[in-house]
């Protein structure tokens, strides 16, 4: 068996821990993998697919008000919550059955338990001692709340996905991604929502025009957006909690509290700090370009090492592991162009450079299309598409793509190519449009946006 028990042993079997893992074993590696929770990890199991599933669940809502406009008679649809939630989670446990038998396939020992590393070969498991020559941490995240009175009443999203029944209404205190999902949908279903944001503005870090769009066609949804609000403290009572807001002296009234203020990688308690692992600030692994800490035998991917917290870009941090250390085939991810989508309602795809980033680095120039889209027009909906592009103007390349609209994540994965391309503006106009479609919008834009619209400086 050689010096160790294990050639690996990876502690969290998510999506990046157990693309790592089953590749190195199918490589011929003697391999285990360790999780406390349900094998699939947060995307599969409490993060992007059930709340997609839930996403496509609250549109019907809109679907089958539409479909008058198109000549549909519809009686009164009513939505049956905890049919819902169950026949999601029937699918959850078939997607964990699909992971365990990855994992059988490829000749992967799945430990089930508590770990904690021992010393920098050597992982503990609910007393059981386990050896390797190389440990990958794959832990990744975990929601991250504020320290104030009544935190401990609230939600996240994990509670969110398997709420045994809809409340009438709910504050939802976040502005990212999640928070703006979980509007989308509750709203949908018909609960009250009010979202509580610090800043100015929904989605931090993306592009000023989606903010904007989003957020005005939330709030056409009634959805209320309270902006620049904290919130101070959180009380429970018989009917409901009672949210104290800094500055305001009248309480804020509702039946659930959702906090969805972030996240942070799932790495404390483990034994890393003792092992001689350096975390950053926020209990991130830090790790080189390989992958690999401080420590020479310990790695990490994914969410556990905040680099781009994005389930493909684990997959794909999994992978160059694996290729690198157990197949010769030495391997680094590239981390320029990585699309990413927002599932609200309307949905968000963005892939490449802000304008704001853009105008940082150089000239460019903006393009910028807002249109109703066809199927409104007899659904009769008052909802908008923004679609956007952004043009390095030394070389003509496109730097950056961002639209808000139906389909835009489906959209913005085709034109995420042409970036890791290096498409030019002049290709995309080459390029044939298919008609009638929101996406030929892309290839027909012609017209600059002018400077002074947007206060641009150099763009």
């Amino acid at each position: 068996m050689g010096r160790y028990d294990f050639d690996l042993i990876t502690l969290g079997a998510g999506s990046g821990g157990v693309r790592a893992t089953r590749l190195a074993g199918g490589y011929g590696a003697r391999t285990a993998i360790i999780e406390k929770s349900r094998v699939g990890g947060t995307c599969v199991m409490r993060g992007c697919v059930p709340k997609k599933l839930l996403v496509y669940a609250a549109h019907f809502a809109e679907d089958f008000e539409d479909a008058r406009g198109f000549g549909w008679s519809m009686g009164p649809a009513q939505l049956d919550w905890p049919a819902l939630i169950a026949n999601k989670e029937a699918e959850l446990e078939r997607l964990e059955g699909v992971y365990r038998r990855i994992l059988r396939d490829n000749t992967v020992r799945l430990i089930e338990g508590s770990a904690r590393l021992a010393d920098p070969h050597t992982v503990e498991v609910d007393g059981q001692r386990y050896t390797a020559e190389k440990i990958l941490i794959a832990t990744g995240g975990w929601p991250s709340m504020p320290s104030i009175a009544g935190i401990e009443h609230v939600i996240t999203s994990n509670e969110a996905l398997d709420l045994p029944e809809l409340p009438r209404r709910i504050v939802i205190v976040g502005g990212g991604y999640i928070a703006v999902e979980f509007a989308g949908i509750f709203n949908a279903v018909g609960v009250q929502v009010m979202q509580i944001i610090r800043a100015g503005n929904i989605l931090r870090g993306f592009d000023e025009d989606v903010r904007e769009v989003l957020a005005a066609e939330m709030e056409k949804k009634s959805i209320r957006v309270m902006r620049d609000t904290v919130v101070r403290s959180i009380e429970k009572h018989s009917d409901g909690y009672s949210l104290r807001i800094d500055g305001q002296d009248d309480l804020l009234e509702t039946d659930l509290v959702m906090y969805a203020t972030g996240r942070l990688p799932n790495t404390r308690g483990i034994g890393l700090e003792e092992a001689g692992v350096t975390l950053d600030d926020k209990g991130a692994v830090v790790v080189d370009e390989w992958n690999r800490s401080t420590v020479e035998s310990i790695f990490a991917v994914g969410d556990a090492t905040d680099r781009v917290n994005l389930t493909p870009v684990a997959i794909a941090e999994g992978r160059a592991f694996a290729e690198t250390f157990f197949h010769n085939t030495p391997t680094r991810v590239d981390y320029d162009n990585i699309p990413s989508a927002v599932f609200s309602q309307p949905p968000v795809g963005s892939v490449g450079l802000t304008e704001d980033e853009a105008r940082h680095r150089g000239s460019c120039d903006v393009y910028l299309s807002r249109f109703k889209p066809m199927k409104h027009t007899l659904g009769g909906r008052d909802e908008n598409t923004m679609m956007k592009l952004i043009v390095d103007r030394e070389n003509d390349r496109v730097i950056g793509c961002h639209m808000v609209g139906a389909d835009a994540p489906e959209i913005i994965q085709g034109i995420a190519i042409a970036l890791k391309c290096g498409a030019t503006k002049a290709q995309f106009d080459a390029t044939v449009g298919i008609h009638p479609t929101a996406a030929e919008e892309f290839v027909t834009m012609r017209d600059k946006r002018p400077e002074h619209d947007a206060d641009l400086g150099k763009c």
